[in-house]
């Protein structure tokens, strides 16, 4: 397993880690995703450490915390092998602190996870998304203080647009609070909205992009194809209104380019879509998830081989689409364009 550097900071994480989602499996949602429990979760933290894969991604909304504490028996008596990742912010409750990122909500919900994970710190702890409702300040004050205490040791954010990110650090710069060194991203190849703006302010500041729903929110297995019916156990009969939508015919193109290269390559077409993203700017690590051993082993099968420059660019071409204002012109003006370079950074720039 290949590890990199968790943006511009000092912790080095695998390449591809794995996320948790599937554990605990309640409600409509998480259930779709799987019922993954304790015993199986610790088989599958069992193959993961074995591969090299020692990041594990939760978050406290998975399964109303469900996901933590079946990870944390999962990892039990093993806590030094592993880099704990968990999140909050999103609604726990229907009640006025049951959301968002006050300092009594980060502080209480930070506890909450040390509880359910049965651990005494968390390695990365982020923010699952921006609340508009408190002060900057007031977040990195509270997040500054748990990393002093010693209850987190390094800070994220996810799903936060360009501005609100950017805030954020210059907020922390000016008071002297730790920065964040991770954002946790939707990206693949049919969804590529990440490259237009947080793509270059995650290389201009050090944030390292954890991906999540590597494989387009499940349609990226190899079993949605172009003139088929969906899948009758295809989990996006449930799920495909709760993430990001695709037009069919872009999903069609790209499956296309990705048979063609399984039929050069010999790998299967999950396969080539993770490892397509190992080879982007700023990706310091690919979340993957899996219902079972069988699931995760073909997902570990994206690393220790390389696309060539040519597949790459053939994705790029079939995936690729034109980005909206005031992203456009720097894709197709001369001028915009001699001003402000393409992001070829390497993946060892993240």
């Amino acid at each position: 397993m290949e590890y990199r550097r968790l943006g511009a900071s000092g912790l080095k994480v695998p390449a591809l880690s794995f996320g948790a989602g599937t554990f605990g499996g309640q409600g409509p949602l998480f259930g779709a995703w799987g019922t993954t429990d304790a015993r199986e979760a610790r088989r599958l933290v069992d193959i993961c450490l074995d591969a090299g894969i020692t990041m594990f991604d939760t978050a406290d909304v998975y399964s109303g915390g469900a996901s933590e504490e079946v990870l944390g028996e999962a990892i039990k008596g093993r806590r030094g092998q592993v880099i704990v990742s968990t999140k909050t912010g999103l609604p726990m409750g229907d009640g006025p602190g049951d959301a968002g990122s006050s300092r009594s909500r980060l502080i209480t919900a930070c506890e909450d996870a040390l509880r359910r994970l049965g651990t005494d710190y968390i390695d990365l702890f982020q923010l699952h998304a921006f609340d508009a409702g408190t002060p900057i300040e007031e977040v990195l004050s509270a997040l500054d203080d748990l990393v002093r205490a010693g209850k987190v040791r390094y800070l994220g954010i996810s799903n936060f647009s360009g501005w609100q990110a950017m805030k954020s650090l210059s907020i922390a710069e000016r008071y002297g609070h730790p920065r964040y060194a991770a954002h946790q991203v939707y990206y693949s190849l049919v969804g590529r909205d990440y490259e237009w703006e947080l793509m270059p302010l995650g290389l201009d500041q050090g944030l390292g992009a954890l991906v999540w729903s590597p494989l387009g929110w499940g349609r990226l297995t190899g079993k949605v194809r172009r003139g088929r019916p969906l899948p009758a156990n295809s989990r996006l009969h449930r799920t495909a209104d709760h993430g990001p939508p695709v037009e069919d015919e872009h999903l069609y193109r790209v499956v296309d380019t990705l048979d063609e290269i399984a039929q050069e390559t010999g790998r299967s077409i999950p396969q080539i879509a993770l490892n397509w993203l190992l080879q982007r700017p700023t990706v310091s690590s690919v979340i993957i998830g899996a219902r079972d051993e069988d699931q995760l082993r073909q997902n570990l099968g994206a690393v220790g081989w390389t696309l060539t420059p040519g597949q790459m660019a053939r994705l790029d071409a079939a995936s690729g689409r034109t980005a909206p204002y005031p992203y456009f012109p720097y894709q197709r003006q001369e001028g915009f364009a001699r001003l402000n370079p393409p992001v070829v950074a390497p993946p060892s720039a993240a």
